[in-house]
């Protein structure tokens, strides 16, 4: 399971993620936008998309690429209008453990890993903890 989070002028966006039949991930609808202060909703959509695996989707041609979801709901016009003051989070669960991902703008203007953001659970930690965690990183950047 891998789930993407992000964070822009206190919303948090939670797109499904599909992973195509080559491999890689791409957001596809629905997105779910929560504000930060919003606790509850916060943990129902992090339940949500660590509840759900990853669908499977046939991998798109590279003219047929789908167009980014997050500038859409954010009500800009671009990635890059998007990714500023933007943050980006992945949860990841394989053989029952889970990690969080912090990334960063690489200068060429894409997400990358940022392995000074990374946070590893103890095998089959509760999901309470993840989405506990999850949530104080959130509230964290949006103050920031």
């Amino acid at each position: 399971m891998h789930q993407n989070v992000y964070l822009r002028n206190g919303v948090a966006y939670f797109p499904t993620v599909a992973k195509t039949e080559a491999g890689f991930y791409v957001l596809v609808e629905p997105v779910v936008e929560v504000s930060v202060s919003n606790v509850i909703g916060l943990r129902n959509a992090l339940g949500d998309i660590i509840a759900r695996d990853n669908v499977i989707i046939p991998t798109p041609k590279r003219n047929a690429f789908p167009p980014s979801l997050l500038p859409k709901h954010a009500g800009v016009k671009t990635d890059r209008a998007f990714m500023q003051g933007a943050s980006q989070w992945a949860i990841d669960r394989k053989n029952g453990n889970y990690q969080i991902i912090g990334y960063r703008v690489h200068q060429d203007g894409y997400w990358v890993q940022d392995g000074t953001q990374k946070i590893g659970f103890p095998k089959d930690a509760p999901t309470d903890s993840v989405v506990d965690r999850m949530i104080a990183i959130l509230q964290d950047a949006a103050r920031e």
